[in-house]
């Protein structure tokens, strides 16, 4: 009414009211009145902005590849960006002008020429496997860049969201990529079977020198055994030398007893004989009838029964007939049978 109007501001944004050319109100978050046909109002946002964006470049070996991303940037000095572009307000509090809508877009294309100039001192592969350095690059670029200082703006931060080449090149390096994945597998394929081999053979050259172990451990057994058998047969032989050591010093005392017996028998029988002798010679002369009478001194009475037959069969031509009963046998027999009894 009468031209007054009262406007009011958010804390981000930065308001400044222009009267006969001079700022007369300026601040962020400010409320007051002012007469509009007198006033000019400029709105600068001061909140962050995050801007998407996407575009074609080219690396050092000429591959096409596209980038994403996005940037985040604010108005740091409001006044700066108002003296360059125009965030006038009008009677309704629209913009009387397309400038804050370029301010977007001038700082794309910021973005853009650095990425570029990051993109083409790199190869594809690099640029694919460098997103924190090309951001890094990027970044620092745009914070120092003439254009950004002068709009007052301040880069809050950078980021790619993408890196890809076109579907030929990606359809290559995947290829690449694989059949390099595809050999390394192959590599570690070939690498398993030889550690295998070697574990392998690793294993046979410890069963062989096993076995060498055991068997000199077995020859040097069989070397104690017969080391053993050895010492045990010569034992042996020195028992039976011993042994027949003694047998023969036996037979030796058993020959010299063998003599002397000899020699004592054969000196008993020149004894008996010179005894026999002599008394054959004290018998020549003698009655045989009287030798027989002293032969039969001290015999048993079957001894004298037997000599008796056998004088009686001497003069068998003599004698006609002679009968011996059985009781006179009994009788003459019977005193001897009774000795042998009481001699048992």
């Amino acid at each position: 009414m009468f031209g007054l109007r009262f406007i009011k501001t958010e804390p981000t944004q930065y308001v400044i009211q222009y009267q006969n050319g001079k700022a007369v109100h300026e601040g962020a978050g400010l409320a007051f009145w002012h007469f509009s046909p007198s006033s000019s109002l400029v709105l600068v946002p001061t909140a962050s902005v995050n801007d998407p964006f996407i575009f074609p470049l080219v690396t050092s070996d000429f591959q096409e590849v596209t980038v994403q991303g996005q940037i985040t940037y604010r108005i740091a000095e409001p006044r700066r960006t108002a003296a360059l572009l125009n965030f006038t307000l009008d009677r309704k509090g629209h913009y009387v002008s397309e400038d804050p809508q370029k301010l977007s877009t001038r700082v794309i294309d910021r973005v853009q020429v650095a990425m570029r100039a990051e993109v083409q001192t790199l190869s594809l592969k690099e640029v694919l496997a460098s997103g924190e350095a090309l951001v890094a690059g990027v970044a620092d670029a745009l914070k120092i860049h003439p254009t950004i200082e002068a709009l007052g703006l301040e880069i809050l931060g950078l980021s790619l969201l993408a890196v890809m080449p076109k579907a030929e090149t990606s359809k290559a390096l995947e290829a690449h990529a694989r059949e390099a994945l595809l050999r390394q597998a192959d590599e570690a394929i070939y690498s398993r079977r030889n550690a295998a081999i070697e574990q392998e053979r690793t294993i046979k050259e410890n069963e062989i020198a096993t076995e060498i172990t055991l068997e000199n451990k077995r020859r040097q057994v069989r070397e104690a055994q017969m080391e053993a058998e050895r010492a045990v047969q010569e034992r042996q032989l020195q028992i039976r030398r011993e042994e027949m050591a003694g047998k023969i010093a036996l037979e030796e005392q058993n020959r010299d007893l063998v003599t002397l017996a000899a020699t004592n028998a054969r000196a008993e029988a020149d004894a008996q004989a010179y005894a026999m002798t002599a008394m054959m010679k004290s018998f020549e002369e003698a009655d045989p009838k009287v030798l027989q009478a002293l032969a039969s001194v001290g015999m048993q009475p079957g001894q004298l029964m037997a000599l008796a037959f056998r004088d009686l069969a001497d003069n068998a031509t003599k004698i006609g007939q002679l009968n011996v009963s059985p009781d006179l046998l009994r009788e003459i027999l019977q005193p001897q049978e009774g000795k042998d009894r009481a001699g048992l």
